[in-house]
């Protein structure tokens, strides 16, 4: 049986990272290089890492590498800890415990990539996955849907779900010029949040869950957060207006979002989240149409991770 799989997303992010073949190629050749035994296979279709990964477990492997942007790192997380949590066990305490994930950033954001400094090499980045020990880290949910860097509401719902259907590939500038327009007409909407017993009702622009601290390109919407605290990091964004909207942005890019005014932020291991209407949501840039009533929560420790 391989000792590793690795899962690759064959057309993410820029060309010059390679595409298809090259990178099977070359994760063969890193693996043959550290005398690891391994099977390497390329998607052909969105949430065939899914499956591809379900295959990997079903054959033993012990590291399952994701090669590819935020949506293939959560398509092959997701097949790693969906059994035991399905299930109602405690992944911490299972006796076989499922293997563990490792990344190569492939795509645009590599959010989760960015957070655990892996490198953009990625002979460097398998290498790391497959001699790194393995680490507990926690697993967030909103709407039924896991998430493992961040999920939103709101305005990064919003953008998310317009690139995906008006751009080819993703990056910051394809974001930005494919939603300025349209976030020049959003408005905020009003949330009940119910968190521990008491209710918090706000007009906020977005309410993000983060389990790490930033999207990806550098934006840090949670500084504080961390993957292994075994909370949520709940960030809210009030309109201040296009002028007072613009100031933020670049406190988002050197990790001081947390101080601006109308950004309020808790920790939480669950909450309901409601509105008077359904609500579009994201789970690691991947826009889900939810409805008025959605519940996050936290699972931590569910994943183990090599990074």
């Amino acid at each position: 049986m391989p000792d590793v799989t690795v899962i690759i997303n064959p057309i993410s992010g820029p060309k010059r990272r390679g595409r298809g073949e090259a990178r099977a190629e070359l994760a063969k050749q890193t693996l043959d290089r550290l005398g690891v035994e391994g099977d390497v296979r390329l998607t052909e279709r969105g949430g065939h890492a899914h499956d591809l990964a379900l295959e990997a477990i079903a054959a033993g492997a012990a590291t399952v590498i994701a090669w590819g942007g935020d949506g293939t790192m959560n398509e092959v997380a997701r097949a790693l800890v969906q059994r035991s949590l399905e299930g109602g066990e405690d992944p911490r305490t299972t006796d076989a415990p499922p293997p563990a994930l490792g990344l190569v950033p492939g795509g645009s954001g590599n959010g989760l990539s960015r957070e655990l400094q892996i490198p953009f090499d990625p002979s460097l980045a398998i290498e790391r996955a497959v001699r790194s020990p393995a680490r507990r880290v926690d697993v967030g949910e909103l709407g039924g849907h896991l998430f493992f860097n961040v999920a939103g509401i709101g305005l990064d719902a919003h953008v998310a779900a317009l690139v995906s259907t008006r751009v080819h590939h993703r990056g910051l500038v394809p974001y930005m010029r494919a939603s300025l327009g349209d976030l020049l007409k959003f408005r905020p909407s009003d949330y009940a949040i119910e968190e521990g017993g008491r209710i918090v009702e706000m007009s906020a622009l977005l309410v993000a869950l983060a389990n790490s601290q930033q999207y990806g390109f550098g934006a840090h919407i949670a500084p504080a957060a961390s993957i292994t605290d075994g909370l949520i990091d709940l960030v809210a964004i009030s309109d201040r207006g296009l002028l007072g909207n613009l100031i933020r942005v670049p406190s988002l890019f050197v990790g001081r979002l947390d101080r601006r005014a109308g950004v309020s932020t808790s920790q939480i291991r669950a909450a309901t989240i409601r509105a008077k209407t359904p609500m579009l949501f994201h789970v690691d840039g991947e826009a889900v149409q939810g409805s008025d009533t959605l519940i996050a929560r936290v699972y931590p420790g569910a994943l183990r991770l090599r990074a």
